[in-house]
């Protein structure tokens, strides 16, 4: 019997736990001197180009925020100062796994990418139009996403992978179940929600902090397409949410979402039962109720793709003054991840395109590099502290409230609260009949071909989130439940 190889950095280092990344406690931040997170997610940013390594195939319009709602309540954002203030953004949809040229009506969630252009900077929330996502650490995104890639011999697309994957990340099944449903395949981007996905953050003008999780509900209904009729639309019409989007918007009809908030204090996220920073889980809307803050409006198509809708880059990492980050895991790997991509991809100085410019003003120290555009700070101070009146100071006003950390530094288990199931059996349990038949029918097929070890394995989280739900898809794949 050979021996197991010991998994190793890329400097040959032996690495002790590659499931779990360095926190501040069980539910605190990442640590920066996690080397083995920042060098996996490093890499993985540089491992294709120049095409995005995922949500390469995408469509994006520029648009209009407008606030229907006071919340200055819980953020001192200047974009929300007042109902009926309005402000223009531009909204990037996208499929996942697939290249530039794949079809848009793949079974992949779709991103949905919202850039706000304030008068304090520039503001994006990066999420999907599902409220959750299939893993919980940024450490196993590269992993999770080569399940969704080639097989590094054939170049084909694997089942096996993608199931052997999820059937050892049982944290998967939530958004599995939401993936295989009847929305897994939208019928364009009009006609799905849309999710800021994470827990973000507000703080008001008190410097109270609160949680906040992100929804866009479409005022064009719910649509779906039906597995057969999106194959057919993938062998005809490839690039049907794109012609679909375009052309709504040259004809005037203008596509709207309402956008509304979750609220959770820290107190109560101190208290929840859950962890409510766990992107694998959504949070109650009977606890926490749906609260409506504004509508988003797309108004105006791109005049150039590759320079507005290729070249536009978006991150978390990009705030403003009352509105904040949380200690999700995903999240914040999404901070370092996104920004590192965009520098790789598009340029060092990435933000100084026209579709990634703020509107207000820019005053920093960076210089140089690639791209750089205008005078190059002309002939300002390229450093800071300075003695020059006229020149950038930092304001420490702006400065968020202190976040509570506590616990040693370790890698803690993400898998310690061994509730994978609950959310899953919820959502099949809400589903009628035929839904249910759909998603049982959608699975079994995608399984076809998986080796029986991960079959069994996968039927058992089903089984787990309900009896129904893993009865019906061992039937359909002709299996025996033990």
């Amino acid at each position: 019997m050979s021996q197991t190889k010991t998994l190793t950095t890329a400097s040959g280092a032996p690495v002790a736990d590659n499931q779990n990344s360095r926190s501040a406690g069980p539910r605190g931040p990442l640590l920066l001197d996690d080397f083995h997170l920042i060098e996996k997610l490093a890499h993985f940013n540089r491992e294709n180009i120049p095409e995005r390594r995922v949500h390469a195939k995408g469509s994006g319009a520029y648009g209009t925020f407008t606030v229907s709602r006071d919340i200055t309540q819980y953020t001192s954002a200047k974009l929300f100062e007042a109902v009926g203030k309005k402000t223009p953004t531009f909204l990037r949809f996208s499929t996942v796994g697939g290249e530039r040229g794949s079809a848009d009506t793949e079974r992949d969630p779709r991103g949905f990418a919202l850039k706000f252009y304030t008068e304090e900077g520039n503001w994006d929330i990066v999420g999907n139009n599902t409220p959750v996502f299939f893993i919980r650490d940024p450490l196993k995104f590269p992993d999770f996403i080569h399940t969704q890639k080639r097989l590094p011999q054939s170049n084909l697309k694997s089942a096996q992978m993608m199931w052997d994957f999820w059937s050892h990340s049982p944290e998967a099944l939530h958004q599995v179940t939401i993936l295989f449903s009847d929305r897994g395949i939208p019928d364009g981007y009009r006609h799905m929600h849309g999710f800021g996905s994470h827990t973000y953050s507000l703080i008001n003008a008190k410097g109270e902090r609160h949680w906040v999780k992100w929804h866009y509900k479409t005022k064009q209904g719910i649509k779906n397409l039906a597995p057969a009729e999106a194959a057919r639309l993938a062998g005809t019409d490839p690039d049907y949410a794109q012609r679909d989007l375009f052309n709504a918007i040259e004809r005037g009809d203008f596509p709207k979402w309402s956008v509304c908030i979750q609220i959770m204090t820290e107190a109560q996220a101190a208290a929840h039962y859950e962890n409510p920073f766990d992107v694998t889980k959504t949070w109650s809307q009977k606890e926490f109720p749906l609260i409506e803050v504004g509508e988003l409006e797309l108004n105006r198509n791109p005049l150039n793709y590759f320079a507005e809708v290729e070249q536009a880059t978006f991150g978390p990492s990009n705030m403003v003054p009352g509105v904040g980050l949380s200690p999700d895991r995903m999240l914040q790997g999404r901070v370092f991840a996104y920004a590192d991509a965009h520098r790789y991809r598009v340029g060092t100085n990435h933000q100084q395109l026209p579709v990634n410019a703020p509107l207000s003003p820019v005053n920093s120290y960076q210089r140089d590099g690639s791209m750089a555009f205008g005078s190059n700070g002309a002939a300002a101070p390229n450093y800071e502290p300075n003695s020059y009146s006229d020149a950038p100071k930092q304001a420490p006003r702006y400065a968020e409230p202190p976040l509570a950390l506590s616990g040693a530094a370790a890698r803690y288990d993400h898998r310690e609260d061994t509730d994978y199931y609950s959310h899953a059996g919820a959502l099949f349990r809400l589903m009628n009949d035929e839904q249910k038949a759909l998603l049982i029918n959608n699975i079994a097929g995608a399984m076809t071909g998986v080796t029986a070890d991960v079959v069994d394995r996968q039927l058992q989280h089903f089984y787990k989130a309900d009896p129904a739900y893993g009865e019906g898809i061992a039937k359909a794949l002709g299996v025996s439940l033990k």
